[in-house]
């Protein structure tokens, strides 16, 4: 299985933490993204004609929209991972999972714009995140369990996995993370997850400062 791959993407991050998490064995191309803008070539638009990152391939199977690898991932290696074992479960993911797409054009485009000097209105795009980490802090201020918080239980599932980059980069497109501590106690529940892996940007600052008091 093959992931077409740039390290700094928030969305290939994604699909390599899962990996990480539930042992499934990637094969990593690193693409060059940026500055050459290699994932726009005739061989990567012939792949995946949208144009974007990442892609993975399993044999012909060709995903190229990030939930659905992590839906892959979870179904081929560990089906517990994708929050079914009830209606209300399953509905929560899918809730979750859409709530990600959002972060993407919010936070992880204010973050793109930052760093790389990606084409955004910046403004909108930050002010659309605050909201977003606003409604994600009431959610998780409610979804305690004694010391671990995840987004639809007290287990992680791919909601977790994908909402998780966006939010833990968001310092990177100039959104503090200061004033929401159910949110950086989230971050610190999955950052203990046995075999949680790093990506730039991802440190283990937060982890140097007092643990955060939810009200």
């Amino acid at each position: 299985m093959i992931l077409y791959d740039y390290i700094l993407s928030a969305s290939c991050y994604k699909v390599r933490l899962l990996a990480a998490l539930i042992g499934a064995p990637l094969e990593m191309k690193a693409v060059n993204f940026h500055p050459e803008k290699e994932h726009k070539s005739a061989e990567f638009l012939a792949l995946n004609p949208s144009g974007t990152l990442p892609i993975l391939k399993d044999g012909d199977l060709v995903l190229s929209q990030t939930p659905a690898m992590l839906h892959y991932l979870a179904e081929l290696h560990d089906s517990k991972w994708l929050g079914r074992d009830t209606p209300r479960g399953a509905a929560q993911t899918q809730e979750w999972l859409a709530f990600a797409a959002g972060l993407n054009n919010s936070l992880g485009l204010a973050r793109l714009y930052d760093i790389l000097s990606y084409p955004a209105d910046i403004d909108t795009a930050r002010e659309t995140g605050i909201r977003e980490l606003r409604q994600l802090e009431a959610h998780l201020s409610d979804q305690r369990f004694e010391d671990v918080s995840f987004l639809t239980g007290d287990v992680p599932t791919i909601a977790d996995i994908a909402c998780f980059p966006n939010v833990a980069l968001a310092p990177d497109g100039g959104v503090s993370l200061d004033s929401y501590p159910a949110i950086r106690l989230w971050t610190r529940s999955i950052r203990a997850l046995p075999g949680f892996i790093e990506m730039p940007g991802i440190h283990r600052l937060h982890e140097m400062s007092p643990i955060p008091e939810v009200a």
